[in-house]
């Protein structure tokens, strides 16, 4: 599959790691930021069934919405539809699913470390990103996981994301935005190549 929607243009890689991240978030189960993650939703440029559906999701109990279930172990990607927003979309969604399975095998005392350093006003950006990578390659050490290293780092980086998001929900926004910058800068490529590996108008199973 060529990495282009269906009109032949790429996306830019900005918006396919917004989509990444809050799809991710949004197909979480036990979340406590679905009010801020509705609000993030509105300020994104997002595809508008993301927003729908997350509108969906309050209108319920505050987890995953009914026709997102965990337990789904395939999805059909036809060829007339199958664009790149929907493929990075059915990518986090698989990733969350995972997510939901693992997320024990991250230390509280990790998440909390980390949520301090978000809520810390004075540092900049770049250290944020520097404080996030320092947890990831904390997690990578402590979380076992049978998974390729760049699956992996995926998977944990947005794990670690979500959770401190459930610790603190008032810092889903800066939390979301330091993590899209840091795929974006050391993992966007991969994202790219799993969006171009799933073909169109095939089974798409669990990959890791």
């Amino acid at each position: 599959m060529d990495p282009q929607v269906s009109n032949g243009s790429v996306l830019p890689n900005e918006h396919i790691t917004n989509i990444l991240v809050f799809s991710f978030f949004k197909n979480c189960s036990n979340c406590n930021f679905r009010v801020e993650l509705e609000v993030l939703g509105d300020e994104l440029p997002v595809p508008a069934y993301l927003k729908e559906e997350c509108d969906d999701e309050l209108q319920t109990d505050g987890n995953r919405s009914s026709h997102l279930r965990l337990g789904r172990p395939e999805i059909r990607l036809e060829a007339d539809s199958g664009s790149q927003e929907e493929v990075i979309q059915i990518i986090a969604e698989h990733l969350a699913q995972i997510g939901d399975e693992i997320e024990s095998k991250v230390h509280p005392s990790l998440v909390q470390n980390l949520a301090m350093q978000f809520m810390n006003m004075n540092l900049s950006e770049a250290e944020r990103r520097e404080c996030l990578g320092t947890a990831l390659e904390q997690a990578m050490q402590t979380c076992l996981m049978d998974m390729e290293l760049e699956k992996k780092k995926l998977m944990l980086i947005l794990l670690l994301a979500k959770k401190v998001a459930n610790h603190k929900p008032c810092l889903l926004r800066d939390v979301f935005r330091t993590t899209v910058n840091f795929i974006n800068q050391n993992l966007l490529t991969y994202v790219r190549n799993l969006a171009r590996n799933i073909p169109t108008g095939s089974i798409f199973t669990r990959w890791v």
